[in-house]
């Protein structure tokens, strides 16, 4: 299967047309509907309809796929070009919003640093194709355990800080005055669906082992502070790291059960030199 045809269906599937397909990859409509009928002629089975223009189910089946194998070809692509390339005097960072905590904030060092905070579902694939040398990325897990993270490509990981996570309420909250909650007497709590900025719901579903845990709204930036500000003004609770809890008009109260903690992790693609190396170090040494 050619990646070449495989990343114009790709385009084409998802604007749905194949003259905007042609304009966003800069071909002649002609050209993009050739792609089409080369790959479709490969595969033995027709992917798109034509009128409207909308994926077959072996389409659909094959859009399952484009995108981790589209990620594995250009994370292997940045891989052998960070080989024979120059080493960089900066460092690039990614980082999902929460999971800059104190202790990694303080390993960054004083200059030559470029920080881009991503949802936290990108995080791994910006390392893989090479958009950083280093990631930060977080979520729930029990005591020690490593996160549970998508398999974008072959990447190093290191677990660098574990802090206790709190449920942040609005401060006229009923339940503001306990001292601990159970996250299962939650589930039928109205609740922000945040997974950029905040702990994502499927991850309290999966500590809770059940149901529940359906969203009053949905937030789809990264910044931590309208996340609270959300909690404040009574449109839903969050689970946040305790590091990240605390606002003006919220209270976050320990979670007691089930024993959880917010973990982050630093993801590389390659054994970290330059700078990266030493801002993994820098790390290593904030923990002990």
């Amino acid at each position: 299967m050619d990646p070449h045809l495989l990343r114009t269906y790709v385009v084409v599937a998802r604007l749905a047309s194949f003259s905007a397909a042609a304009r966003e990859l800069g071909y002649t409509q002609s050209a993009v509907s050739q792609h089409i009928a080369a790959l479709e002629q490969d595969l033995g089975a027709p992917l798109l309809t034509r009128r409207p223009v909308a994926p077959t189910r072996a389409g659909e089946r094959l859009l399952e796929h484009a995108g981790p194998l589209l990620l594995r070809i250009d994370a292997a692509r940045a891989q052998v070009a960070a080989l024979v390339g120059a080493v960089d005097e900066a460092l690039t960072l990614v980082a999902a919003p929460t999971a800059l905590t104190p202790r990694t904030l303080r390993a960054l060092p004083p200059t030559g640093v470029t920080l881009r905070v991503l949802p936290r579902a990108d995080v791994p694939g910006a390392v893989a194709t090479g958009a950083a040398p280093l990631g930060l990325v977080d979520g729930l897990a029990a005591p020690s355990d490593p996160l549970r993270l998508t398999d974008v490509a072959p990447l190093g990981v290191r677990g660098v800080d574990e802090e206790p996570v709190r449920v942040l309420l609005p401060a006229d909250h009923p339940l503001a005055h306990r001292t601990g909650l159970r996250l299962g007497d939650l589930a039928d709590a109205r609740w922000l669906d945040a997974p950029g900025a905040g702990l994502p719901l499927d991850q309290l579903r999966a500590a809770h082992g059940g149901g529940g845990f359906r969203p009053a709204l949905r937030y789809e930036g990264t910044d931590v502070r309208t996340l609270t500000a959300l909690v404040a003004t009574g449109h839903g609770l969050v689970l946040l790291p305790e590091s990240a809890a605390a606002a003006p008009g919220t209270v976050a109260v320990p979670l007691t059960e089930p024993r959880v903690v917010h973990r982050t992790e630093l993801l590389y693609a390659g054994a970290p030199h330059g700078p990266a190396e030493v801002f993994a170090a820098r790390l290593d040494v904030t923990r002990s």
